[in-house]
């Protein structure tokens, strides 16, 4: 990775046309939506599963299965499992959801998680995390844990443990951050050979891009992240405790980690400050910026949004290439 990115990536008057278009699409529907936070959580989770929320109908895998694994304390915790087509997984990806900590679902990344798996061969696993503000931290992150010890014990169904990876998007990626953390400090090991880093809120106290952002919404705004933050974490005096926000951890031993994030994503300095902290940490770093692209926007099926979820596909498979083949 080049210690800084190219310029070239935050010229606004180069944003593809494609990104052009879903932010004023996006901004459309916000304003003709009510406020996030006018409504009652669960009205929203609701509207969500049933594709009624800003993000694109959620097409269930019909391949996929659910499975319940039993975490060390006996509390059950489901997984979402898909496994690629026509031949034998040669590893296994542990996926973490996003939404805020408050929203989302394992099914709801299905498409994505059926690409992956056919483009890698790789075996996808989704934890469904206990959810704020019925749970706050550190609930989803020891659902998170427990997950990835399962698995990388062969805990989990018949899933090859040989080469693991682990990922998510935003509320996602910083819990695959925080998992990755514990593995090293209280398991005293780290199975996992890459991560993808997708668009992640790595400083629950908001960095500069959050807080300046302001009341625009490209899915987020600087109120969304704020209310997220203080419904995960009730206590504001340990926002930037390292448990809560892995910017400020210890990134020493970590896997070689894929971030990325839109040019145009409120967390843009979170996935900054974040992969040059893990590279200074002397972890292997890539970085992909993309001009104009909200947060998240690989969920839109734009041909930004494509060559985004294959560059990440491709960083798995080189990963894998080293080590397996």
């Amino acid at each position: 990775m080049s210690s800084l990115p190219d310029p070239s990536i935050f010229d606004p008057d180069h944003v593809p046309a494609d990104l052009q278009e879903l932010n004023a699409h996006i901004r459309n529907e916000h304003q003709s939506r009510p406020d996030t936070w006018s409504l009652p959580i669960e009205t929203v989770r609701q509207a969500r599963l049933e594709g009624k929320g800003i993000f694109p109908l959620r097409d269930p895998d019909p391949d996929a299965t659910m499975l319940s694994i039993t975490g060390r304390d006996g509390r059950e915790i489901s997984v979402r499992i898909i496994k690629p087509k026509g031949r034998e997984a040669r590893g296994t990806f542990l996926h973490i959801h996003g939404g805020g900590w408050v929203f989302g679902d394992a099914t709801e990344n299905d498409t994505r998680l059926r690409r992956l798996a056919e483009a890698t061969g790789l075996a996808t696993v989704s934890v469904e995390y206990r959810l704020a503000p019925e749970h706050p931290f550190p609930a989803a992150g020891d659902d998170c844990f427990e997950a990835a010890l399962a698995l990388a014990q062969g805990q989990i169904a018949d899933l090859p443990t040989d080469w693991l990876a682990i990922g998510g998007e935003s509320a996602g990626a910083h819990l695959s951050a925080v998992t990755l953390i514990r593995l090293r400090d209280d398991a005293g090991f780290q199975p996992f050979k890459a991560a993808l880093l997708v668009a992640g809120c790595y400083d629950m106290g908001m960095t500069p891009s959050v807080r300046n952002f302001g009341e625009e919404r490209l899915i987020l705004n600087s109120r969304d992240v704020a209310t997220f933050s203080s419904l995960a974490v009730p206590s504001p005096e340990v926002l930037r405790d390292p448990t809560n926000s892995p910017l400020y951890a210890d990134l020493a031993s970590m896997p070689p980690a894929y971030f990325s994030c839109g040019t145009k994503d409120l967390l843009l300095d979170d996935t900054l400050f974040m992969a040059m902290r893990w590279q200074a940490a002397g972890n292997d770093t890539e970085l992909a910026l993309y001009n104009g692209g909200c947060h998240v926007f690989e969920v839109f099926g734009t041909p930004s949004g494509e060559r985004s979820l294959a560059k990440a596909e491709a960083f798995l498979a080189s990963k894998i290439a080293r080590t397996v083949e």
